[in-house]
């Protein structure tokens, strides 16, 4: 039998996926076809790279010096809370958080729109995972009028002074768009009509959103060409495939977590020192 094809490095695969900074994104392709084209290669691939997270986040905690922030953000049914699920789960919760961004409270209202998102920022040793994000304020904002426009255009610069001034206080910043069809997206909408297991999930206001497709794509666009910078740059992850969205997540994170290379801290004292009775 022929040797099986090596896995790609995780350097390859984010090569494949990281814009530019401010380049123009190509949101076409969807389904990523030659990254992980192999599922059982893909599903073995993720099982090891979740332990690895896993053990990189323990030392991360133990050294209590950076944080790792990841922002997930993408349409409706994009897969946000299964990357989640899929990529963090095998991660013990000492030292991880998951922030999920809704439509602000009234309170948050009354503050400025990074306020909340800034609260939120994982502590030094933490995983910290935005589900939606300040990118909402950019994206919604634009497409449903809720803010005016000129303020919205303010706003791409002041979310990359943010992010910059995150990233240099120890905070690494993984920027991943859910790139999702349309025409996948009304499967998985379907799919919570039909099972009545995720009914509950449901929310009518999302054909509302699925109306503006277009809108929102343009408004996609225009985020990630100006908020892909050399201090925190997008990743635009094909997500019609659950599997293979998974698998180019994980395969990032751990990555970037082995470049962080977090270190178990030196003790003040010897192991034999002490005696247990």
């Amino acid at each position: 039998m022929p040797n099986a094809a090596p896995d790609p490095s995780w350097r390859d695969l984010d090569d494949a996926v990281r814009l530019a900074p401010h380049a123009d994104p190509d949101l076409r392709d969807t389904k990523g076809a030659h990254l992980f084209p192999d599922r059982d290669a893909a599903d073995a691939r993720l099982a090891r790279d979740v332990d690895a997270i896993n053990a990189l986040q323990d030392r991360l905690w133990a050294e209590r010096r950076r944080a790792l922030l990841v922002v997930l953000q993408g349409m409706d049914t994009s897969g946000k809370d299964g990357t989640v699920r899929g990529v963090f789960n095998a991660t013990g919760p000492l030292g991880v958080t998951v922030t999920p961004f809704g439509r602000p409270s009234e309170a948050e209202m009354a503050q400025d729109y990074l306020w909340r998102v800034h609260k939120a920022v994982p502590p030094r040793g933490a995983i910290g995972i935005f589900n939606r994000s300040h990118y909402e304020d950019v994206l919604v904002a634009r497409v449903r009028k809720l803010a005016p426009l000129d303020d919205v255009e303010k706003r791409y610069a002041q979310i990359n002074a943010f992010e910059k001034h995150l990233a240099e206080n120890g905070v690494t910043i993984l920027k991943f768009m859910l790139n999702i069809s349309k025409d996948e997206q009304k499967e998985r909408l379907q799919e919570r009509l039909d099972d009545p297991k995720k009914r509950w999930k449901w929310n009518a206001g999302d054909l509302e959103d699925r109306k503006l497709w277009g809108a929102y794509m343009d408004a996609y666009a225009i985020a990630l060409k100006r908020c892909s910078t050399a201090h925190a740059p997008w990743r635009v992850i094909p997500a019609d495939h659950k599997w293979r969205r998974n698998a180019l997540i994980a395969a990032i994170v751990r990555g970037v977590l082995e470049e962080m290379d977090p270190q178990y801290p030196d003790v003040p004292w010897k192991p034999e020192d002490f005696r247990i009775e």
